[in-house]
């Protein structure tokens, strides 16, 4: 087998606003497979978060070229020698799938694949001003999504209150289901008494209240907090599964979100899951700004494990110079348009 890789540089359409700042364009790197004959490749995207990803570090790149010369020994770096470099993991792991795939892209067949059946997702709000926040929210709800995810902690709490406030005196609980994300915006002495006020207006969960690393703070938020908390960048770093397992018999969260970019790849984010629903705790996945070569492989996989409530698989819409594919949305759902052609001009 030989393989190569290639950087290639994301451009938001519109820069996209977090909690730890506004990102206008990201790169990722796609690994790229042939077998011994040259008739089969297969791509695998690499998408480390900048300031978030543990492998996001200098020697990144020494790292995937070290794994390209070195394709042979492509066992030996599934199961130990890319424990610390979840990202390069993914893309090695799809990448595999792709290459030894019947069909060129279709990883995990199945109804998904066959264009048959939809993944429900959720719609995603991003940071930024009110109005502008505003139009997504309403834009996302008359798109027909009954699953929304608002991005908050970069502007005034009142303010982000405000808006579910205005979102519940259209819609009930029942009728949307509202998620929040503080990625670690807020601090253990406030997290409390912010709880109580998003739990007022029925959130369905909070992802991360407080930043990553405390952890006797967060198992006493999750103790006795009045909203279920998602884990997400708590388990960025876990990557061995006794310390994930005392992690979460530790904090008892009532979710995790797995992320295989940032998580372990497929094969650690696998080990997650088996150890949250032991200790019954609910996860979901998500995509991390992946293009649609990522989001691909992890949509498939999703739909691979018999999923039913919504998941946060992106669209491949907010960059503006994406990876032409088949996946859609409609009537807020992912789909795999069979009718439609991947197009890898841009990275051949």
């Amino acid at each position: 087998m030989q393989a190569s890789f290639k950087k290639y540089n994301l451009k938001f359409i519109r820069p996209a606003g977090t909690s730890r700042g506004v990102m206008h364009d990201r790169d990722v790197w796609f690994l790229m497979l042939k077998d011994r004959d040259g008739r089969h490749t297969g791509i695998g995207e690499i998408a480390p978060l900048k300031n978030l990803s543990c492998d996001d570090r200098p020697g990144l790149e020494e790292k995937i070229r070290e794994v390209c010369e070195n394709i042979q020994d492509f066992q030996y770096w599934i199961e130990e020698g890319l424990k610390d470099f979840p990202s390069i993991l993914f893309g090695l792991e799809t990448a595999l799938l792709d290459v030894r795939a019947e069909k060129s892209k279709i990883l995990f067949p199945s109804e998904f694949t066959g264009g048959n059946v939809g993944i429900p997702i959720n719609g995603l709000i991003w940071m930024g001003k009110v109005d502008f926040m505003k139009q997504q929210i309403r834009k996302k709800i008359d798109q027909g999504f009954r699953c929304i995810k608002l991005k908050i902690g970069a502007i005034d709490f009142d303010t982000e209150v405000d808006l579910i406030k205005m979102i519940r005196k259209e819609f009930a609980a029942d009728e949307l289901e509202v998620r929040v994300d503080a990625n670690g915006a807020f601090s253990p002495e406030e997290a409390s008494g912010k709880l109580e006020r998003l739990a007022a207006l029925q959130v369905h969960s909070i992802e991360q209240p407080i930043r990553q690393g405390q952890l006797d703070a967060m198992e006493k938020l999750c103790r006795n907090t009045p909203v279920p908390i998602a884990l997400d960048e708590e388990l960025i770093g876990i990557n061995r599964v006794e310390e994930k397992k005392e992690l979460l018999e530790n904090t008892k969260p009532q979710y995790i979100i797995l992320k295989p970019s940032l998580h372990g790849g497929i094969r650690g984010c696998k080990e997650w899951i088996d150890l949250a629903e032991k200790l019954e705790i609910g996860w979901w996945n998500t995509s991390a700004l992946e293009s649609n070569i990522g989001l691909n492989a992890i949509a498939q996989w999703t739909y691979s494990l018999g999923v039913d409530m919504p998941q946060g698989l992106g669209t491949g819409q907010l960059f503006s110079n994406n990876i032409p594919s088949p996946l859609e949305i409609r009537n807020a759902e992912l789909f795999y348009n069979m009718q439609k052609k991947w197009d890898l001009m841009n990275i051949r």
